[in-house]
């Protein structure tokens, strides 16, 4: 319960946060160093975007299939926070005056563009496919759990590698310093989510 504790706290203090960094991007990233549109800047804020709608969406599903209140608060936590970055993603793009999709592939500011979509509505490493979010939407109690935590474990890794690609290869320092929170909150919550799984007997997916 204190871990968990500890990571609603962080999700409080990032939503706190978020509007100072979303102000802050603009004189970061002001006109004579707004981002291209092909830039990694502006991919990752749109494939962040994205992927994070996923984990908003699955968060709260599973508030719905559980009464376990453990579950429940990550869930809540998770959507909090990715549906704030999300904003603050998309915003950026609205003060750089860039298009919010673009025709290449997701991820291919990462040079993943080829390999990055999966099958079944899987658009980047991580995702759930459409098969799996329908099955979490009929699955209840302990079996909702597992599967949820299993889902977003993979989802976390994937946000994982795509924000340390930001660190790397982002140039607006205010979004390679959101990306890296990410890194940092993410793998907090997927250590959490394997002691949540232990506890019902299962474990993350191979």
């Amino acid at each position: 319960m204190r871990q968990l504790g500890l990571v609603a706290g962080a999700a409080a203090v990032a939503l706190i946060a978020a509007g100072a960094i979303t102000y802050a991007v603009a004189e970061d990233g002001g006109s004579s160093t707004t981002p291209a549109a092909d830039s990694a800047d502006a991919g990752f804020a749109r494939d962040m975007a994205v992927h994070h709608q996923q984990a908003v969406e699955m968060s709260y599903i599973v508030r719905d299939r559980t009464r376990d209140e453990e579950v429940r608060r990550l869930a809540y936590d998770i959507a909090q926070t990715q549906a704030n970055q999300r904003g603050m993603l998309l915003g950026w793009l609205d003060l750089w005056g860039l298009p919010k999709v673009s025709s290449d592939p997701p991820m291919t500011w990462m040079g993943m563009g080829a390999m990055a979509s999966g099958e079944d509505g899987s658009l980047m490493p991580g995702m759930a496919t459409n098969t799996e979010l329908k099955r979490l939407g009929t699955l209840n109690g302990r079996k909702a759990e597992v599967f949820f935590l299993q889902l977003m474990t993979d989802h976390h890794k994937g946000g994982v590698h795509m924000a340390e690609g930001c660190v790397a290869k982002c140039t607006v320092g205010v979004e390679k310093r959101l990306a890296q929170g990410m890194v940092e909150a993410q793998e907090s919550e997927i250590q959490l989510m394997a002691d949540l799984l232990k506890a019902r007997h299962a474990a993350p997916r191979p």
